[in-house]
Formats: structure tokens, sequence, C-alpha cells
């Protein structure tokens, strides 16, 4: 597909919404994914004897990282014509996977997640200080409302600086976030129903409030990016560097 206002958004304000562009079994395999992740994240804090790993906390928020290494059904989606679609029309002709997690909030009690860039995120936990800005592919396996933690995004035209790179993150005690400051902005909620994909640039500032509902609020999140990350001073991958794209043209297939 073009998606050409798709295209012309992302330019303009480093994000664009592809509604519905996955659906049916597709749709269902992630939920199902995403019910085994929370259960190994589950096992892994009884195993730590602790209900905080990290960003993680039980029963209210989970990040669960490089799920498709041990969940390789998850390629189905990661390597798919759509997302082949989604990175022509937000990256261009070059996209290496990078990245997945799912970011579950669980129900009355699900935690906001403060603002900040991915960006930041890569660079304050080790990563390339300087790189070229990825895309995040942040896609709900339900319904997003405000009221279960839907994701909220300050445009490059409301925060024209975040476009010319990372801005400072601070680490919040207690939760573990790096948090950048708005200034007081408001940025824009994105209702949006499951299947979605919310993509945007690693450098968008965006953040997420609490789920109030009695459900579960499930996200399954990609990461492409332009160009191979490496880990400074060692020069070793950081985290995966798989061709989705080539000069436009997909390369992997499974």
């Amino acid at each position: 597909m073009d998606y050409a206002a798709q295209r012309e958004q992302f330019a303009r304000d480093g994000y664009a919404v592809f509604e519905r562009a996955l659906s049916g079994p597709l749709l269902e395999m992630m939920r199902e994914q995403c019910g085994t992740a929370v259960k190994r994240a589950d096992a892994r804090l009884d195993e730590l004897g602790t209900d905080v790993d990290g960003i993680t906390h039980r029963g209210s928020r989970y990040f669960v990282a490089d799920c498709q290494r041990q969940q390789p059904r998850l390629r189905e989606m990661l390597f798919s014509d759509t997302m082949a679609d989604i990175c022509r029309a937000t990256l261009g002709g070059d996209a290496y996977f990078f990245f997945d997690q799912f970011v579950v909030k669980g129900p009355d009690k699900g935690m906001s997640f403060s603002w900040h860039q991915d960006s930041g995120y890569v660079r304050g936990n080790g990563g390339p200080p300087v790189h070229k800005p990825f895309l995040t592919c942040w896609c709900p396996l339900d319904d997003t409302t405000i009221a279960n933690g839907t994701v909220r995004l300050m445009s490059f035209s409301e925060m024209p600086e975040s476009r010319n790179g990372i801005v400072p993150h601070i680490r919040e005690a207690g939760t573990n976030d790096l948090v950048a400051d708005a200034q007081g902005k408001e940025g824009e909620y994105f209702e949006v129903p499951a299947g979605s994909v919310v993509a945007f640039s690693s450098l968008v500032l965006h953040s997420s409030s609490g789920n109030t509902t009695p459900n579960l609020r499930r996200v399954y999140l990609a990461q492409y990016s332009p160009e191979v990350l490496l880990n400074p001073n060692t020069n070793h991958l950081r985290r995966n560097a798989i061709p989705l794209l080539r000069d436009g043209k997909k390369v992997t297939v499974v």
C-alpha cells in the first residue's frame, strides 16, 4: 500500500496512525503470545523474589522484551507485508528489525508511564548516544482509551526541539522510568481500535496514563531502525539488526 497521507504526516509531525492495519488471525496470535510473555515475566519475578524488575511492576505494569527470540511466531507480524509497507511510509527504503516487547497495564491499578523519547532509553541504558532516529510501532491488542492508558504523543510542531535530538532525561526513583521535561505541554491522546499501528519517531516525546478500567490494556511494540545499531566501546550488536527492507524491497520472509 502507498499510505501517502501517513507518509506526509510522519514527515511533518513525527508520527502517523495506520488504523486496523493488523486484524484477524494475526491479531489473535499476538494476543495469545502476550499472555505467554506475561506468564514468563511473572515467573522471572518469582525467581528473583521481588515484585519489581526494572520498569516492570507485578500486576500493574509489564515490559517484556526481546519476545520474538523465545516466541518465534511473532515474526509472522514483525516481517509481514503490512509492517514492510508501514516502514516504507515512515523510515523509507531501509529498515532493520531492532527490538520488540509487550507493554501490559494491569486492570484498575495499571501504572502510568512518564514522558520520554525512545532514543532517550537507548542512550540512557548504555546504547549508542548518537544514532539515527528509529521507528516505534505501538500496536494495541485491545481498543485503547484515555481510561485504560492509551499512548499520548507530542508532535514535532508542539515540541520542535525534540526533532533535533535527544532531550535530557532523569531516572525517577521508585518507578525507574527515564523522564523528560514536557514543559507543561499536553500532547495528544490516541484512542484507537485494536489492531491499529501508531507509528512514531524515536525522538517523539510520549507518555501514557494509568489503566483505571477492569480489563488489561495490552500493546505489542515493534521497533525498526534505518541502520544497524552497535553498542559503544565494544561495537557489538545492540539488540537485533534483521533486515526487513533494503532499497525499498522486502528481503526477509517468514
